[in-house]
Parts: structure tokens; C-alpha cells; sequence
């Protein structure tokens, strides 16, 4: 059922907004998440390998936590992106975006009439037909949310026509990709990339989109808190369940050295 956006809600108060990447095809852990008392959660399927019948209950998953499901895709193609809105996505983050053309054809895939040529399907969003459909349309268009992901120094660069794709609702810098699109693979807090950030974070605030970090470190959280930045993504569910594993070994293990 396609219920208020909470992260749009957020965001428009200025209210701190957090988020995780899902990576592992299982409803489970998207539940755990947001049992953890997280905001957001962006379900990966460009750099992992989920079928429908998953992701569809992935979605479902997130509903019942509370956590508004963004889906992470590579390309803006319709027979992609539009099977996961009418799964119940709550909108979609396109990867690597190094123009302003990807992304409006996305939004054009996003929106219904005015705004965009999604062809009409209630679905589950619009409960299998239970809800009025002409306000489905209309509440689809106000709720659902068009991401842009810059990860190279082309994006970087087309920043302002990229911000001027209309219905543009957050911005997620990806400071991985970047650094090695400026030949610093994995450095990602080399002062070339740390300026390619400022760039991103300074073209957001003039096109008045809220930029969501994903940062490293502490001193980048307490950095960019200070810029006045609400919205981060917190790494990946993956790499946050490793290192807890890692942890809980580590006294065990120093324990039985001689």
C-alpha cells in the first residue's frame, strides 16, 4: 500500500534521516534493519543478484518495519525500474549518473501523467485496485522519490543540469566510484576527492536538494553534521554484519595466545 513517504517527510523537516545498503537477498535482514530503528534503506540490485519474487518480499519487509525501500538500479530502463514500483519500491536511486539524460528518463519511467509516460498499474502500492485510481496517480507522483547517484568526475562536472531534472528529491554522493574515476582508487578521503564532495554538497545546496552522505569515518560525520547535511547512508548491512562478527571473536582469540 502506498503510504506517506517518511523519508520525504524527513527531509523536508530537516530531521536527521538514516540509511542502509541492503545487499543480501533475504526479507530478514531488511526486517532487522529496521528493527534497528533505522530511517531508509536502499535495496542493491546493481551489484547483486536478486530475483523478483525476493525483492518483492524485501519490500514487504520494509513496510511492515517502518522503512521507506528505495531500489538501487544501473540503468533507467522501464522493464527494470517500473516492476519495482508496482512491488511496492518507494523509489529509485539510478548509480553512476553522469548527465542530466539517464536521470530524466528515469523520472519519466517514475511519474505518471503530467509529470512523466509510466504506464498506469495499481498493484500493490494502490492495493490491487481497492484504492481510487486517479488518486493513486496522484500520490504516486508526490511520494515517490528520483535519486541520483554521482560517482565520477563527469557527474561531478554536470552537476547543474543534472540538479535541473525536474522532481529531483535527493542526492547520494558516492565517494568510492569517485575516487577512482580521479585516479585514486579507494582513497576516498584524498583532498581531490574531499573537494569533489564540497562540489556535490555546495551544487546541492543551490539547487535546494538534500545531499546524503556516506561517511567512513567519525570525522566525516561530525564534518559534514556541521555543513548542515540531515541525511546519510551508513555503509552496507553486509560489511556492518561482518565487522560485528569480526568483533565478537576478537576477545576469544586473544584469550587463547600463549
Amino acid at each position: 500500500m502506498l503510504t506517506p513517504n517518511e523519508l520525504k517527510r524527513r527531509l523536508a523537516r530537516g530531521e536527521t534521516a538514516l540509511g542502509l545498503f541492503a545487499s543480501i537477498p533475504t526479507a530478514v535482514t531488511v526486517e532487522m534493519i529496521g528493527q534497528a530503528g533505522f530511517d531508509f534503506v536502499i535495496l542493491d540490485t546493481e551489484h547483486t543478484l536478486v530475483n523478483p519474487e525476493t525483492l518483492e518480499h524485501m519490500l514487504r519487509a520494509a513496510e511492515l518495519a517502518g522503512l521507506t525501500a528505495l531500489v538501487r538500479v544501473s540503468r533507467p530502463d522501464p522493464a527494470i525500474v517500473v516492476p519495482l514500483l508496482d512491488g511496492g519500491a518507494r523509489g529509485i536511486v539510478l548509480a553512476d549518473v553522469r548527465g542530466p539524460e539517464p536521470l530524466q528518463a528515469l523520472n519519466e519511467c517514475l511519474r505518471f501523467h503530467p509529470l512523466g509516460r509510466r504506464g498506469m498499474n495499481s498493484g500493490r502500492p494502490g492495493r490491487f485496485g481497492a484504492d481510487d485510481l486517479v488518486d493513486y496517480l496522484q500520490r504516486a507522483n508526490d511520494e515517490l522519490m528520483l535519486v541520483p547517484m554521482i560517482e565520477s568526475q563527469e557527474g561531478v562536472e554536470n552537476l547543474p543540469a543534472i540538479l535541473g531534472v525536474p522532481g529531483v528529491d535527493m542526492l547520494l554522493e558516492g565517494a568510492a566510484d569517485l575516487s577512482q574515476s580521479l585516479g585514486l582508487p579507494w582513497q576516498t578521503e584524498a583532498p581531490e576527492v574531499h573537494e569533489a564532495l564540497e562540489r556535490i554538497h555546495a551544487a546541492c545546496q543551490i539547487a535546494e536538494v538534500p545531499f546524503c552522505a556516506i561517511p567512513r569515518s567519525a570525522a566525516l560525520r561530525d564534518y559534514w553534521r556541521e555543513k548542515g547535511v540531515h541525511a546519510f547512508v551508513l555503509g552496507d548491512e553486509r560489511g556492518t554484519a561482518f565487522r560485528a562478527l569480526q568483533a565478537k571473536l576478537i576477545p576469544y582469540r586473544e584469550e587463547a595466545r600463549p
